[in-house]
């Protein structure tokens, strides 16, 4: 009796299950931001709810929860500093001599995106590897003199995090204040002991917390995936760089890492700090003291811009910024990213730029560190390739670089990755540059960068194995949700 009556709750839990799985489609269904990521949860939910219910509850989401409505509730301040500071920004809009970016129609979006626009006098130096660029970025702090902003997705108590920690708390004894911001997936083994010994000099640290609050406990498919030093809001640091002695080459796994920081000095400093503001007012409900008055860089007139993204956007500013790069190309379209997992209607445009003439290149790496993404990378060259659309490995080491190269006068550096967790659950940074000089110096750099690779082609996946044929497949299935 007691079995039968077991195997009825048992009956029952499961009928409930799965009819909490169909419903719990619906939402999926009338939620997800793209038809391939909704048919994906749908199923998973309805055919297998015992582990698609608790799948979805974390990492079902399409929007961040919370942000936009904290950023409102008591933020006053910050949308005053954001007007103010837009205001201050335009000052520096024309450039001197020249037509502005922003009366060419391939600029005119990319500052209703970013919600900021181009500005001149902008200095930029290209960091290039963790080997100049951690040196650059501790001599900048070194030479602060009122407060330090530190964000990081990653940081790791190894020999260059203890190196920063040991700058970061003789500079706060110094009376410099200095902000650090960590993502809290991210930074999920670095020791409690790092950060209070941070605490304890007098260092503002804390997490970005996607869950924080009770309706987001669950929320943990969100990344704070942006990567921010700046310096008295005068010099910022951007670019694809953690923290941690594999970015400076010395995890013998990935051998040489290839990665691209760059530093930044003139008005775009205002912009940069201003996406760190926001993180900063959700994690802590704190508006810090900062300068939020933009300086020329002397001696200098490059145009700039900064575009800050983030899975709380009405609209996806990422893959907006991708889109319109590709569509508006002429003649060159280089792509340098560790992660290519693009939608249905990035692959259209990369196919339609190729076949207008465009010089269609994406650089990947060749050793993997997420399997999946590097699986489903491969579905894409036999698509694309009839195109014209060319893709290249880079051999010596890992690379992880995010840099876009359009024509002869737009590069962009960031965080961003060419995939859907970048361009639909991240926060990331861009930094655009609308200048030939500079433009040129990234496109010599990636010169570089593809005389150490190897062209890859469709006849790549047709030779391997069966398994490795379908694993690739598989994967592609999974791409709407990695």
């Amino acid at each position: 009796m007691i079995d039968v009556i077991i195997l009825e709750i048992i009956g029952l839990v499961g009928m409930g299950l799965h009819l909490l799985g169909l419903l719990t489609s619906v939402h999926a269904v009338m939620t997800s931001r793209t038809s391939q990521g909704a048919i994906a949860w749908a199923l998973f939910l309805i055919l297998f709810p015992y582990a698609g219910l608790p799948a979805y509850l974390m990492f079902g989401r399409g929007k961040f929860q919370g942000y936009v409505k904290a950023r409102r509730a008591g933020d006053s301040q910050i949308d005053h500093l954001a007007r103010a500071l837009e205001k201050k920004m335009r000052l520096f809009r024309v450039r001197e001599g020249e037509e502005h970016p922003r009366a060419n129609p391939k600029y005119f979006a990319l500052e209703e995106l970013a919600e900021m626009p181009f500005t001149s006098h902008n200095d930029a130096t290209l960091l290039v590897d963790g080997a100049r660029a951690f040196p650059a970025i501790f001599a900048g702090l070194e030479q602060a003199q009122k407060y330090i902003i530190v964000q990081f997705y990653i940081i790791r108590d190894d020999a260059l995090g203890q190196q920063m920690r040991e700058i970061l708390t003789r500079k706060a004894h110094e009376g410099v204040r200095v902000y650090v911001l960590y993502d809290e997936i991210g930074c999920y083994y670095l020791p409690l002991a790092y950060r209070q010994s941070l605490t304890e000099a007098g260092v503002a640290i804390v997490p970005f917390r996607t869950s924080r609050g009770l309706r987001n406990r669950f929320q943990i498919n969100f990344r704070n995936h942006r990567k921010i030093v700046v310096i008295d809001g005068k010099a910022a640091y951007v670019g694809g760089l953690n923290v941690g002695d594999e970015y400076m080459g010395r995890d013998p796994r990935f051998g040489p890492w290839r990665d691209t920081h760059v530093e930044v000095r003139g008005p775009v400093v205002s912009a940069i700090q201003f996406a760190f503001l926001e993180d900063w007012y959700w994690a802590t409900g704190d508006v810090p003291d900062l300068e939020w008055t933009p300086s020329p860089a002397p001696g200098e007139n490059e145009t700039a811009l900064c575009l800050a993204s983030d899975p709380s956007d009405t609209l996806e500013s990422c893959g907006l910024l991708f889109m319109h790069a590709i569509n508006s190309a002429q003649h060159r379209l280089w792509i340098a990213s560790p992660y290519f997992v693009p939608d249905e209607a990035l692959i259209s445009a990369l196919q339609l730029a190729a076949i207008r003439g465009v010089d269609v290149r994406i650089m990947l790496p060749q050793k993997p560190d997420h399997k999946l993404v590097y699986l489903a990378a491969f579905s894409y060259i036999a698509e694309t390739e009839p195109a014209g659309v060319k893709f290249y490995r880079y051999q010596p080491g890992f690379m992880h670089h995010k840099v876009i190269v359009v024509d002869d006068d737009l590069a962009t550096i960031g965080t961003a990755n060419f995939d859907n967790r970048s361009i639909r659950l991240n926060f990331e940074i861009t930094l655009l540059f609308a200048d030939r000089s500079f433009a040129r110096e990234v496109r010599e750099m990636l010169e570089e960068d593809f005389a150490n690779c190897r062209q890859t082609t469709s006849a790549d996946l047709t030779s391997r194995s069966f398994l490795f044929r379908l694993a690739v497949s598989l994967a592609r299935l999974l791409a709407p949700i990695l």
